[in-house]
């Protein structure tokens, strides 16, 4: 089942397609090294989204197919990339034949997921040798105006599925993972350069903001707006550049 707040959060993505960050060169070359993406393999991109990963993944000429349980994502993605097929289906119960698939890619999603179920369905899908390569933009909070906006946000998400967003593993990958071996681990960094409104928009794309009644909503993107108007540190600017910690997992089914 999905998460209630993934499910109402994402059904209307038209501000996570605009404003959320994809991901660095260095990062997605990380990913096909590790896990074999070469033309021909068979990968499933799970919670694919509106395709920020998948539409990465597309030069390496992969047999790619996305996996993705929310309507207005899948609709999305259906516009982005026409050409790859999507499919309903959660990663608790992949709809895919056992030992079908050279790798799984999961991008900014397994925190949402029950981790054991998760961990088998995906162990029964891949092939012996085949890779699990997970993926997530952790807010690098480092610069204090960033953690000020991402301050705004842990009042807002105090009961969201993970613990914090800066130590992802921690939170989503804490438990074991039968039928795999350990984490193969990378990090990379890289900045996303926005308007203002930009800012605001890369805000109102997070799950736990969509749901907010529209008073509280509108309130949250004030204070955003607010604060980057009169923070010391970015008053007066046209363009902000909000930093990412990319972390990086890949793990190959035994």
């Amino acid at each position: 089942m999905v998460h209630e707040v993934a499910a109402a959060g994402f059904n209307d993505p038209a501000d996570y397609e605009a404003a959320r960050p994809s991901y660095p060169p260095e990062a997605v070359a990380w990913l096909v090294e590790q896990c074999g993406i070469t033309s021909g393999a068979r990968v499933a991109d799970l919670a694919a989204g509106t395709g920020k990963l998948t539409r990465l993944l597309a030069p390496t000429s992969a047999a790619l197919v996305a996996i993705e349980p929310v309507p207005g994502m899948r609709a999305t993605f259906r516009t982005m990339l026409p050409h790859i097929p999507i499919i309903a289906g959660t990663a608790e119960a992949l709809p895919l034949r056992s030992a079908s698939h050279d790798a799984i890619t999961v991008a900014q999603a397994w925190h949402w997921f029950d981790h054991e179920r998760a961990t088998a369905e995906a162990a029964r899908v891949l092939e012996p040798g085949g890779r699990l390569a997970l993926v997530w933009n952790a807010r690098d909070r480092s610069v204090d105006w960033v953690d000020a906006i991402w301050t705004i946000m842990d009042r807002v998400e105090k009961r969201a599925p993970w613990r914090d967003h800066e130590n992802w593993r921690d939170s989503a990958l804490g438990a074991p993972m039968p039928g795999f071996g350990p984490l193969r681990a990378a990090q990379f960094f890289h900045t996303q350069t926005l308007t203002a409104d930009g800012v605001v928009q890369r805000i109102a794309s997070v799950s736990h903001v969509s749901v907010l009644p529209d008073a509280e909503r509108s309130a949250v993107l004030e204070e955003v707006r607010s604060l980057l108007a009169t923070h010391p540190a970015v008053a007066g600017r046209t363009s902000f550049d909000l930093a990412y910690r990319v972390d990086c997992y890949c793990a190959v089914r035994s």
